[in-house]
């Protein structure tokens, strides 16, 4: 018997509830290595995907078959051939890929036909579409190394996918392609994925993978490097790492993010079908469980907009009720809301702070300073606090202050100093509430 928990349930499900109307209608690639499904993980991993779908997300599944692969040539008694972890296609190889591909198809179709009352495909309907969406070009001759049939994508029809996802369908694709002759090429999982995500110009491109997530192999091979890596990051540890000889290297899914960074999709994820789960938690949590490449900061700081009227009023309520902030009316924040900066972390705003200057008095008072607790500890309010002091040496102010009646330790430790309330500008005097007994703190702008 399951058991639901209201007060643990209900916080964690309205936590989540930003990311699903942020990514509503948007478009993933989701690419998994055949590991995957060698493992036996893809009837939970198909559930995962389900979800995703029933949120309004948009999905293009491209699947692996490097173990199914080699098992056939195994069976076959046939060598399996590598080169800079690409495998030489000859002609036994093309038929055992030919095989493969085949029956994972028919598994992965099979898995989202499920509809097992008290499951999570129970009333789920996922159509799945298949076709001849890429056109492909011999890797050829490299190295002294001819690679036969195995192929690289020349082009990806983005128009008919488009059309299918936007009706509703997920559209599946295989490492095949053929060339305008007819000719059929053995293509990379990777190349698959990352062509088509840069070709649909995606919002994300996610590789469900045996490996945790890239590592900081030059200074210590068992710590993982910062779930998020700007690309700048990406590529400066890319140059450092060994040319990747197998998928497990560390190299290997990071030089596909790097490159479908450069394309324009501007979240690239590699994460481990190992975790049960994996893929929701990656999207639906503010740290997720992989790493991350993105051609820019992902925590934006940005002067707030009229569009961030509701979430700076749901971030600051629950510091309203507990007295830490005093409480402000929507018309307040709607009239002011230009006067905030927000901070965003992947289209989710995670932290505001208000800048209300007083030039006669060359001076600023920063009010409604929130971070959310679920980012707490990760240098957000800090980052915000720069920005005004930014703002306010622009304005060429001397100093900003702040009031006070349960963090003043925390600004203490950034520079503050307490002062008495009689030192505010009169304006701000006479709206100072004496019954509240606000500590005022104030900064000099250097």
């Amino acid at each position: 018997m399951n058991l639901v928990f209201p007060h643990t349930f209900v916080p964690w499900f309205r936590t989540v509830a930003p990311h699903i109307h942020a990514y509503r209608g948007k478009t993933f690639v989701v690419a998994i290595a055949g590991e995957l499904i060698a493992a036996g993980k893809l009837a939970r991993f198909a559930q995962d995907l389900a979800i995703l779908q029933a949120m309004g997300i948009k999905l293009v599944l491209v699947h692996g078959f490097r173990p199914q692969v080699t098992a056939q040539l195994k069976e076959k008694g046939h060598e399996s051939r590598f080169k800079n972890g690409v495998r030489i296609t000859d002609p036994v190889a093309l038929d055992s890929a030919q095989e493969a591909a085949g029956q994972l198809r028919f598994e992965i179709e099979a898995a989202f036909s499920q509809g097992l009352p008290n499951t999570p495909m129970a009333n789920a309907i996922v159509r799945v579409v298949s076709g001849n969406f890429l056109t492909a070009q011999p890797v050829g001759v490299v190295d002294g190394i001819d690679f036969m049939h195995s192929g690289i994508v020349r082009k990806v029809d983005s128009g008919a996918i488009r059309r299918a996802i936007d009706i509703g369908a997920m559209v599946l694709l295989s490492p095949f392609g053929f060339s305008p002759t007819g000719e059929a090429f053995n293509l990379q999982m990777e190349d698959v994925a990352t062509s088509t995500a840069v070709a649909l110009q995606a919002d994300k491109l996610l590789f469900v993978t045996e490996i945790p997530g890239i590592h900081e192999v030059v200074d210590d091979p068992s710590t993982p490097i910062d779930t998020e890596l700007a690309l700048a990051d990406a590529e400066r540890l890319l140059s450092l790492l060994p040319r990747p000889e197998r998928s497990t290297d560390p190299a290997f899914y990071l030089q596909h993010c790097v490159r479908a960074c450069r394309g324009g999709v501007e979240r690239s994820h590699i994460l481990p079908f190992a975790v049960d789960g994996s893929l929701l938690m990656e999207v639906f949590t503010h740290d997720g469980i992989g790493t991350m490449v993105v051609d820019e900061k992902l925590e934006s700081l940005r002067q707030a907009t009229p569009d961030d009227v509701s979430s700076v009023l749901h971030l600051i309520e629950p510091f309203e009720r507990d007295g830490t902030l005093v409480k402000r009316d929507r018309n307040e924040i709607e009239r002011d809301i230009e006067k905030y900066t927000v901070i965003e972390h992947d289209g989710v705003i995670f932290g505001c702070a208000a800048l209300y200057p007083y030039p006669e008095s060359k001076t600023a008072e920063m009010a409604a300073l929130t971070v959310s607790p679920q980012v707490q500890g990760q240098g957000d309010g800090e980052r915000i606090l720069k920005r005004i002091e930014q703002l306010a040496k622009a304005m060429n102010l001397d100093s900003i202050f702040v009031l006070t009646t349960r963090t003043m330790h925390w600004f203490i430790k950034r520079g503050f100093v307490q002062v008495d309330a009689d030192w505010l500008p009169e304006a701000r005097k006479r709206k100072y509430n004496w019954d509240r007994r606000s500590q005022v703190l104030v900064k000099k702008l250097g």
